[in-house]
């Protein structure tokens, strides 16, 4: 009875990114054709990294988890963004709301652990090279993934736990283009306080713990780089984490931007412009990020390709 009482919305309205319907007509092929790229792109990649024997290896392990993070990410946020743009009603449920909210803090979370993988994948093979087969053996692989996974359902379930502890009484017209935790806080009609400073440690931890993580692994990185007297040796120890660093880099900036402060400093121009950016312009980059200057995948491509001709044949 006190649910009814404090909580009179069974549905929330999302605003979008714009009322123009010349705008969003615009905004409505930009973000199909983003997600149709992302699309094919990330399950090109997972499939070049499935069908390539030679593509079998932890850092392509890790890569092709990222791309599958990176698809459903867009896959939670886009399809509904794309129907509200379209449409005068946009109305979601409540629990369709908490629901888009959990998988995306969900496969945030995951996504920033298993790029701290990455990251010592990649420590490991510049630093330890002879090791590497032996550390990076496929029991830890497995197990650093099911961490990375583990980690994300706990911060997200903690976080949706948290919000559903909130009531919603005087409006639900939510001010951003999906369900998001800061302009939730901001809608509730009860005390955030409390439940502001839990979202802010478990975001900071998940945050924090990986980001040290990280740093830790390309300080050693670099400090073996810098030991390493050809040039052509230093080239190549670069470019074997070049894209990942480049990667964590517009990750983590946007991430931080948005998430590392007070409820009260949301600004709903800026925080939307980021949220686009790691929902939709981030996972469409990432499968360019790690393909466009790698030979490897290239090579796999073209391999596979000449396969199928073959057995065309």
């Amino acid at each position: 009875m006190s649910r009814t009482n404090n909580t009179n919305v069974s549905d929330f309205i999302l605003m979008g990114l714009t009322d123009s319907e010349e705008i969003r007509l615009v905004l409505f092929n930009l973000f199909l054709l983003i997600y149709l790229i992302t699309v094919l792109g990330n399950a090109g990649m997972i499939l070049i990294i499935r069908l390539d024997l030679q593509l079998h290896t932890p850092m392509y392990f890790f890569l092709s988890h990222l791309l599958f993070l990176d698809l459903s990410y867009s896959t939670v946020i886009t399809p509904k963004t794309l129907e509200n743009l379209l449409t005068s009603t946009k109305y979601i449920s409540f629990g369709g709301c908490f629901t888009q909210m959990y998988f995306f803090v969900f496969l945030g979370a995951t996504e920033c652990f298993l790029l701290s993988s990455m990251a010592y994948d990649h420590y490991v093979a510049i630093c330890n090279p002879l090791q590497y087969p032996v550390v990076m053996s496929v029991t830890l692989c497995c197990s650093l993934i099911t961490v990375s996974y583990v980690i994300g359902f706990s911060d997200s379930f903690a976080s949706v736990l948290c919000m559903n502890s909130l009531h919603f009484c005087d409006s639900n017209v939510i001010h951003h283009f999906f369900c998001d935790v800061p302009p939730m806080l901001a809608l509730s009609c009860t005390d955030t306080h409390d439940i502001e400073i839990i979202m802010f440690v478990v975001a900071g931890s998940t945050l924090m713990v990986s980001l040290i993580t990280i740093s830790v692994s390309y300080a050693s990185i670099l400090a073996t780089i810098v030991k390493i007297n050809s040039m052509s040796g230093k080239q190549k120890a670069f470019s074997t984490c070049a894209s990942h660093l480049l990667g964590v880099t517009i990750f983590y900036g946007t991430m931080i931007f948005t998430y590392l402060k007070p409820n009260k400093s949301y600004f709903l121009g800026k925080d939307q412009v980021a949220s686009v950016f790691y929902t939709a312009v981030i996972p469409m980059l990432n499968p360019l990020i790690y393909s466009l200057r790698n030979k490897e995948v290239k090579n796999a491509l073209v391999r596979v390709m000449q396969k199928r001709e073959n057995t065309g044949i």
